[in-house]
């Protein structure tokens, strides 16, 4: 254990896609880190799909992991914004020097990530649910449910958008709110549609918002936020059953001129993958505090909107290892908090922006759909790169706040 110098050892608490991307990261920077996850099992199967930007790309790159989702992914060419009459409303893509966008299945994200944390020797423990941590002055103890404890110089939450570490720094912290959509969307293996040619495209529907890519294969995936006014966890989602979501989806779409109606009808409802509510997590005003530190959902949850969760919650885990490889703990936690938080506010700020777009009332769709297509031959496509051309640089060293 270490007093005010640098940390040797650490405990990631959270072992989703955080938590493991974070204790390579560590390993890299030559800290022993150990993972320690709530549930009792692995998450093989779980969540819905997610792209993977450039940046989080050059983030994993960095630890020598790019290739993981490269091997996994589809590649998303451009996003095309189209309204519920299937007018063409606009089209970008991350600048032609950058790589592809990744289409992935969260299920396949994790496999590749866990596989390759275990074989770069990252112990990670399951059935680990944390109850509280004691600062012993030369290291920190976490305690979990299952009355076991774990010690390290160092404690760092990637526990998700509802973090238990978040409450141990700050117990007045904010708790995610709901955005007013519930989630949910399949994967078809044969849509008998025609292939978008790489084009993932995004419908601002009459009543609801649809998201879909159809493959080479004629393979395809599909996605909804559809409005629902009371908030209701991921579990009472479910508990409505896919008949009953289907029908209402097939309601919602009825009136669209988008193909979201026929890929609906077309899928199995033993296909649907129920993900539950959008929720904005708002600003977060304490990220660390003594040996404790947060990455990820858990101090900068950046709604599906964005397409950036996975993305910033990876550069954060490198960029946090990378400070503490450089500087005693309490310097790096300040220097890493510098580095992140102006970004990943930013980027937070655009998906919670992109919700409300999605939530529109009859006049504020109208509107949108008026003027989004003027608005966005304004934009110059470079001044929106600073999402995607975001690069780490590992070998750069960490100096300390003057």
């Amino acid at each position: 254990m270490t007093r005010i110098g640098k940390a040797r050892t650490a405990l990631v608490i959270g072992g989703g896609i955080a938590g493991p991307v974070a204790a390579m990261a560590l390993r890299q920077a030559g800290i022993e880190a150990a993972v320690h996850e709530a549930y009792d099992h692995t998450a093989d199967g779980a969540g819905g799909g997610m792209t993977i930007a450039p940046n989080g790309q050059n983030a994993l790159d960095a630890i020598g992991a790019g290739d993981l989702v490269r091997a996994i992914g589809t590649p998303v060419t451009a996003i095309g914004l189209r309204s519920w009459t299937g007018k063409h409303l606009a089209r970008f893509a991350p600048p032609s020097r950058l790589p592809l966008q990744q289409f992935v299945w969260r299920a396949d994200l994790y496999r590749a990530i866990y596989d390759e944390a275990e074989h770069r020797s990252v112990p990670i423990h399951h059935g680990k649910r944390l109850t509280g941590m004691t600062d012993t002055g030369s290291g920190v103890t976490a305690h979990f449910a299952d009355g076991t404890q774990a010690s390290a110089d160092i404690l760092i939450g990637a526990d998700g958008i509802r973090s238990t570490v978040r409450s141990l720094i700050d117990p007045a912290a904010p708790q995610p709110s709901y955005a007013g959509l519930v989630c949910m969307g399949a994967r078809m293996d044969r849509s008998g549609l025609p292939s978008t040619d790489g084009v993932m495209y995004m419908c601002f529907g009459k009543r609801a918002f649809f998201g879909y890519q159809i493959f080479d294969d004629s393979s395809a995936v599909w996605f909804v936020n559809l409005p629902h006014r009371d908030p209701m966890t991921v579990a009472e989602a479910q508990a409505i059953g896919a008949e009953e979501w289907m029908r209402a989806l097939r309601t919602a779409f009825a009136d669209d001129r988008t193909p979201a109606l026929e890929m609906i009808s077309r899928t199995d409802v033993g296909q649907l993958i129920i993900t539950g509510p959008m929720e904005n997590m708002p600003r977060v005003t304490n990220w660390a505090h003594g040996r404790m530190v947060l990455i990820g959902d858990a101090v900068h949850a950046a709604s599906s909107s964005s397409g950036q969760g996975a993305s910033i919650a990876a550069e954060s885990a490198v960029e946090l290892a990378r400070c503490l490889r450089d500087l005693p703990y309490d310097q790096a936690f300040a220097a890493y908090e510098q580095l992140r938080r102006p970004r990943v506010e930013r980027i937070v700020k655009l998906g919670a922006r992109t919700n409300s777009n999605k939530t529109a009332g009859p006049v504020g769709r109208a509107l949108r759909d008026l003027m989004m297509p003027t608005a966005m031959k304004l934009i110059n496509p470079e001044k929106m790169a600073w999402q995607f051309d975001h690069h780490i640089d590992w070998d750069a060293k960490v100096v300390p706040l003057t």
